[in-house]
């Protein structure tokens, strides 16, 4: 999946610091990334690579770097000046400094392009580029809100309000029925292959709670023996997922919602399709039903 990174390990706690001339910058614009041109490869560019070819935005890199991850001993920073709004080009030089080293492409590069180590880097950095950008302001009062010393959060001045990186809660449930998944299509969306039952947790309902309910709105069925498989972080949609298997209680017959998806239906162990990359939990418990069967 998309965060297994290993030998390289990634380091989330947040520091107070500023860049050095070996740290990463990343560059968003909207849903798309700054990658170096020429190249299949995911190529981020350095402060010391930056500052060759643009000494002169020393102070603006510095004084706008928030710094973000490491992974291993690299540092990342996200380039965010406090007047940037929906793109990060809003400076003349720096506009001009990101046509020279690169182009930007869209994020769903980052599902299969190497190394996987910079692709994670670069989904989990935009993750958190949209919480800054929608976190500028105090949502009780209006006034601006002004970063934590010590920690990831933002802190209105004002009226102390303190808000923290959010994640949504979300499942990925394979209903199973002796040696078949139940496989669907979503509706309406640019994403084509089959995937499984997913939905978000509701305030107020425990996550398999969220299974019950998702499951029985989107395909009308009831379930039972729900098994944990495993979670996965997608920063893609800001979402911590929970992988479950669970299997069929009652009659199959599906009973689609087709507000939600554009088809649902059950597949035999040695018919479930195996195109695709393997970055996604979805994905990955497709795989596992495909070879060995649910989790016990």
């Amino acid at each position: 999946m998309i965060q297994d990174i290993y030998p390289h390990i990634y380091h989330n706690e947040y520091i107070q610091k500023k860049p050095s001339g070996d740290s990463f910058f990343l560059f968003y614009d909207q849903q798309a990334i700054l990658t170096g041109s020429g190249s299949d490869k995911l190529r981020y560019f350095t402060m010391d690579e930056i500052l060759k070819e643009f000494p002169h935005l020393k102070d603006d890199l510095t004084t706008h770097a928030i710094y973000l991850f490491a992974i291993d001993d690299r540092d990342f920073f996200l380039y965010f000046p406090q007047n940037a709004g929906e793109e990060v080009p809003s400076h003349s030089d720096v506009g001009e400094m990101l046509g020279a080293l690169g182009t930007f492409k869209p994020l769903s590069i980052l599902r299969s392009t190497e190394p996987a180590w910079l692709a994670f880097a670069g989904i989990t950095g935009h993750q958190l580029y949209s919480w800054y950008l929608s976190r500028k302001f105090c949502g009780r009062c209006g006034h601006e809100l002004v970063h934590a010393d010590r920690e990831r959060m933002m802190h209105c001045p004002q009226c102390n309000v303190m808000e923290y990186p959010v994640l949504s809660p979300a499942v990925i449930v394979g209903v199973t029925h002796n040696d078949r998944l139940l496989l669907t299509k979503y509706e309406g969306r640019s994403f084509k292959r089959y995937a499984l039952i997913a939905g978000y947790a509701e305030i107020g309902e425990t996550i398999e709670e969220t299974v019950h309910r998702e499951v029985m709105e989107e395909v009308g069925l009831k379930v039972k023996n729900i098994r944990y498989y495993k979670s996965q972080p997608w920063s893609f949609s800001g979402t911590l997922l929970f992988g479950f298997f669970c299997d069929l209680d009652g009659n199959d017959e599906i009973t689609l919602d087709t507000t939600e998806l554009s088809t649902a239906r059950w597949f035999k162990r040695e018919d479930i399709p195996a195109d695709g990359e393997n970055t996604s939990l979805t994905r990955e418990m497709m795989l596992y039903f495909k070879s060995q069967g649910p989790a016990t």
